[in-house]
């Protein structure tokens, strides 16, 4: 998989800059104060090409969260959510296009990466949380699987598999595509002792179309999501 030098680099600083402030609340924060919590989502990505596009996907993921109390009704929260789809390059548009298997180029696992601030209420025995943070779409990008056939790779970027998909890596990780910031909302209600079970709904900004004159429809880059998470409780949320 070809990927430019300063690519790479983001990638780097970025994952750094994640585990920096990991090891801030580890050190300073009591153990009592830390609960994670296991999630599932359903996620929306908004795109709106007409006729030269798939529908707008709907992607299933999978996350975990690491929290840390830092004061009476706030948080930290660590978010990391996993997501997998087949991507086509536009050369007529010239981005990416969420594809259907049959006219993949380009694999994408999606690392979705958060940092959020938690402010949450307890109302009687649940709790409704308000959060919002950076987030950053860190994609390990490689050609789609099953594209081995000499017809697969033309030397046109319209029909070539391997152009389509450096052409893939450089959109998305460039110009800052990869940063999103998010804002949502939750209720958690206990289970038992040990666990809670709650909801969110995310929405994602596509603030990179403030630098980038992205030639796309307004809709195009937003994302929506919905999930279920279990948290497992610490002494906190017990006393609560």
């Amino acid at each position: 998989m070809k990927m430019p030098k300063r690519f790479t680099m983001s990638k780097i600083l970025f994952v750094l800059l994640f585990l920096f402030l990991l090891l801030i609340p580890l050190n300073t924060v009591s153990a009592s104060f830390f609960s994670w919590a296991l999630h599932g989502s359903i996620f929306y990505f908004a795109a709106d090409n007409g006729v030269d596009s798939d529908p707008a996907p709907v992607i299933p993921s999978g996350g975990v969260s690491f929290a840390f109390q830092l004061a009476k009704f706030f948080k930290l929260e660590l978010t990391q959510d996993i997501y997998f789809k087949n991507y086509e390059y536009n050369s007529s548009l010239g981005y990416p296009m969420a594809c259907n298997p049959e006219n993949r180029s380009a694999f994408v696992m999606g690392f979705i990466t958060g940092i959020n601030a938690v402010f949450y209420l307890p109302i009687g025995n649940k709790a409704m949380r308000v959060f919002g943070g950076p987030v950053f779409d860190l994609r390990l990008i490689t050609l789609a699987v099953g594209l081995n056939h000499p017809a697969d790779f033309t030397g046109d970027i319209k029909t070539d598999a391997q152009l389509q998909t450096d052409a893939i890596i450089n959109y998305f990780w460039g110009k800052g595509r990869w940063f999103m910031p998010v804002a949502g909302f939750g209720f958690d209600f206990p289970i038992n002792e040990k666990f809670l079970i709650g909801f969110d709904i995310r929405a994602w900004f596509p603030v990179y179309k403030l630098w980038t004159n992205d030639k796309v429809p307004a809709i195009d880059g937003w994302r929506f999501g919905a999930g279920l998470r279990i948290t497992i409780r610490n002494t906190e949320d017990k006393k609560e």
